[in-house]
């Protein structure tokens, strides 16, 4: 069954602002969570941020950031160990959660329930309740494995949304290809992002 947006908005903005979960896990790309949590400021969306053990590790190879000055971009940060966290409840109601990026481990644990963090214990809550859940899967070449992982994750509800350049929005640099992509996946939770450069069909004298 597909997630009823409408709903979950409806549940997640009842006497609050809007929630938002952001799991960071340990692909390369942790660009995109971290302007995933600058957006949700823009956005006055409360964000809950759990990051795992290989994105901290990530962080400091990518970034110029620490773990304390990414932090520090979250509404509320859980420890990736802290399964009775409020996120690990389907009671706490949010608009879903993104993992941004995604890496194969990640998807793995979601797509078989078993989960052992918070980040995959919050996706696999996230699917039970029929929230949306956003997969910003960073692999490739994908496998036979992969594939079939990805489709059961469809099957199930997720959204597969791996973080591609929208070369039409001529980007000029790597920081707005990551807004881009950060901002047509906040679209996907009904947020509308001031950075995404959005298609306005082709000029009258385009050739065919």
């Amino acid at each position: 069954m597909a997630p009823n947006m409408a709903d979950d908005v409806n549940r997640a903005v009842s006497g609050a602002r809007p929630r938002l979960i952001v799991g960071i896990s340990g692909a390369s790309g942790v660009a995109y969570g971290v302007r995933t949590l600058d957006a949700l400021n823009d956005l006055g969306v409360e964000s809950h941020l759990v990051v795992s053990r290989a994105a901290a590790m990530t962080l400091s190879q990518e970034t110029t950031l620490s773990l304390a000055e990414l932090n520090d971009k979250a509404s509320v940060v859980h420890k990736i160990g802290d399964v009775g966290a409020s996120v690990s409840s389907g009671s706490f109601r949010t608009l879903g959660m993104v993992v941004a990026p995604c890496s194969v481990r990640t998807m793995s644990e979601i797509a078989t329930g078993v989960t052992s963090t918070l980040l995959t214990r919050a996706a696999d809550v996230t699917l039970k309740e029929r929230r949306r859940l956003v997969l910003m899967v960073r692999e490739t070449p994908l496998h036979l494995g992969h594939l079939r992982t990805l489709t059961a994750l469809a099957e199930m509800g997720a959204v597969i949304a791996p973080p591609l350049p929208a070369l039409y929005a001529k980007p000029a640099s790597i920081e707005a290809m990551i807004d881009q992509s950060v901002g047509r996946m906040l679209d996907l939770f009904g947020l509308d992002w001031a950075p995404v450069r959005r298609w306005q069909g082709m000029a009258a004298d385009a050739p065919e």
